[in-house]
């Protein structure tokens, strides 16, 4: 974690800045800040941050009294100017620091010996200079230096959050619809939590490490929607997951087809064995025959002909959901959520991602995060928000630590450039984005009509230009057939079961899962591409290359080394396409016009690069380079 300040004092006095942190358990530390940019009084220093949790921090700014002895007296001293009165200025500080009881007996013993030497009548200026040079001497007093007129900043917090917060590949699908089966009499079965657990596996070899759950609650009857959204469900049709409570319960329980609560807690431990955590949908509405419509009708909208209101997204109507309404109880609807996200964290759900979040209060979500965190700092809330940007800026300030985004709509190279830079570098301080590249909800015109190109290039910018990405299941066997006059897969899986074979698919080529598990091998590989602000857009002679880079400095990395990936992305999935590409190859310490090497990580070719190169990129076949810069010459 970078600390940067500016500090300067009047005068001519050396100073000195440290950072005092407390960590979320109390331990203090102090660092000492460089003086990087001394022109512009500008100190920083490296701190790793390795806790959970909120820290609280300050700076503290003094005169260096030793280091402004030693300044004066390497040049006073050399010029033979007050040579005495600095041998004795120098003594007195020593023997201060040497008075201190927190250094040990052999730095006092030395800085002791030091005075002495100082105040030796038989000293020349020789072996005084000798004394204010002395490395070992200027390390004690580095480390503990001689404080004057300190002065300290207000205290400051920040939010140190795990890993998984910042860098995840998400895998989304629906629990029912693995295992779910029709006997021999057409009756549809639903899959149950245990056979779910057979697809985790699968989709720990692809390399996902989180998956996302819709609500697994149980469903109401009244208004259920059937298939492909019809206003009527036929007998056997299991409605929209979003549609929870029933007789059988509501956002406390788990619906009866999938299993019970335990049943669910082995679905967690058998994904935790596969190296995954399972994020769980909250959605706050209810099916008008949720126990809560009866028991708090209050925390729902009366209309005036004493009828409760349904959600809505003019035009649409969605008669099978009441949204809340936090007006007319908020404190007792919060404290509801709240216990119903402490039930689900004690089930081992640690993840969340929040079903528009922005249709509630951004005061609640601030409050109830923040409530959370400081009693699990390890949770993560993900905001599926596709709302104006200020609203979805204001959810990640209120305290989300990732969000849906605009990326799935952006897919032309100058959408494209402009987003992620935005992303990378605008909102990068308090938003990070999770680049999903399909939804139930969302199957954009060019997911429809670009064929199975479009999956692989969506697949791949996503996967490389954010450190969070994800997929909903059946992108990998390229679905990609709309209900006419939405944006959406027909026979939609929120509203009826989806029968796949995945096996088969992936055994006849028919399916991305091995591209997928190619993208998540590189992302665990190339720590650049675990990062969101190191994102730098370069230049293509052709208006459908996208060219961008990903550049980690070593002292950054596990190993020590630098890393340096450069994606070069046909985004039109219609053509081959053959240009010029344009690199600052300065942004990985390269100077322009030399040369460097270059591997391709999919193809596994190899060639030798420099600032400007010519590239071909077919979309039928391999349409995007994601390029490792093997070293430079």
């Amino acid at each position: 974690m970078p600390f940067v300040v500016t500090a300067f004092r009047d005068g001519h006095d050396v100073i000195g800045v440290h950072v005092r942190l407390i960590s979320p358990s109390g331990d203090i530390s102090l660092h000492r800040l460089e003086h990087t940019a001394p022109g512009l009084d500008r100190w920083s220093c490296d701190v790793e941050l390795s806790e959970p949790g909120v820290w609280r921090f300050h700076f503290e700014s003094f005169t260096d009294d030793f280091a402004t002895w030693r300044h004066a007296a390497a040049l006073k001293i050399a010029a033979g100017v007050d040579t005495a009165l600095m041998r004795e200025s120098g003594a007195l500080l020593l023997l201060r620091a040497a008075a201190e009881g927190t250094r040990s007996a052999e730095e006092r013993k030395i800085l002791k010996s030091a005075a002495s030497s100082l105040r030796a009548a038989d000293i020349d200026d020789e072996a005084a200079l000798a004394i204010v040079g002395d490395p070992q001497i200027a390390s004690f007093l580095q480390a503990r230096p001689l404080q004057s007129l300190t002065t300290f900043t207000e205290r400051s917090t920040i939010t140190v959050e795990r890993t998984r917060a910042g860098v995840g590949a998400w895998y989304e699908f629906f629990p029912r619809s693995e295992g779910a089966f029709v006997d021999s009499d057409g009756i549809v079965h639903s899959g149950t939590f245990a056979t779910a657990a057979l697809r985790l596996p699968a989709v720990s070899d692809m390399g996902f490490n989180v998956v996302y759950l819709p609500p697994i609650h149980p469903i109401g009857h009244l208004n259920r929607k059937g298939k492909n959204n019809t206003l009527t469900a036929a007998p056997g049709e299991p409605g929209s997951p979003w549609a929870i409570g029933s007789a059988d319960g509501g956002h406390d329980s788990v619906h009866p087809d999938l299993g019970t609560l335990a049943d669910f807690r082995n679905f967690v431990s058998a994904a935790n064995d596969c190296g995954i955590e399972v994020a769980l949908d909250l959605a706050l509405q209810a099916a008008p025959d949720h126990p809560w419509v009866t028991s708090h009708p209050e925390w729902f909208t009366t209309l005036p002909d004493g009828t409760i209101a349904f959600a809505e997204n003019p035009p649409k109507k969605y008669q099978d959901i009441y949204p809340l309404n936090f007006d007319n109880d908020p404190e007792g609807l919060s404290a509801e959520v709240l216990r119903v996200v402490r039930l689900w964290i004690s089930q081992g759900v640690h993840i969340f991602r929040v079903d528009n979040p922005h249709t509630k209060p951004l005061q609640f979500w601030e409050w109830l995060i923040a409530r959370v965190n400081e009693e699990f700092p390890e949770v993560i809330f993900l905001a599926e928000a596709f709302s104006r940007p200020a609203v979805m800026q204001g959810l990640a300030a209120a305290g989300f630590q990732q969000s849906y985004s605009y990326f799935t709509w952006r897919n032309t190279k100058q959408e494209l450039e402009e987003f992620l830079g935005e992303v990378s570098h605008e909102t990068a301080d308090f938003m990070r984005p999770n680049l999903f590249v399909n939804t139930p909800d969302i199957l954009t015109e060019y997911l429809q009509f670009g064929g199975r190109p479009s999956f692989k290039i969506r697949a791949a910018i996503a996967a490389t230009a954010a450190p969070s990405f994800g997929v909903y299941a059946g992108f990998e066997l390229f679905e990609s057939v709309a209900r006419p006059g939405a944006e959406e897969n027909i026979d939609n899986e929120k509203y009826q079961y989806k029968f796949r074979n995945w096996e088969e698919e992936e055994a006849s080529g028919n399916s991305l899962a091995p591209y997928l598990r190619r993208l998540n091998q590189i992302r665990a590989e190339h720590p650049a591409l675990r990062q969101l602000r190191n994102f730098s857009a370069h230049w293509s002679d052709d208006d459908a290359i996208l060219v961008y880079s990903k550049h980690i400095d070593g002292a950054f990395t596990d190993d020590g080394r630098s890393d340096t990936i450069i994606v070069v992305a046909n985004v039109d999935p219609h053509s081959a396409r053959q240009t010029t590409v344009h690199l600052d190859t300065r942004v990985w310490g390269v100077t322009p016009g030399a040369s460097f090497s270059v591997q391709d990580l999919v193809t596994g070719g190899e060639w030798s690069w420099s600032d400007h190169n010519f590239v071909r990129l077919d979309a039928f076949s391999e349409p995007v380079h994601i390029l490792h810069v093997k070293e430079n010459s």
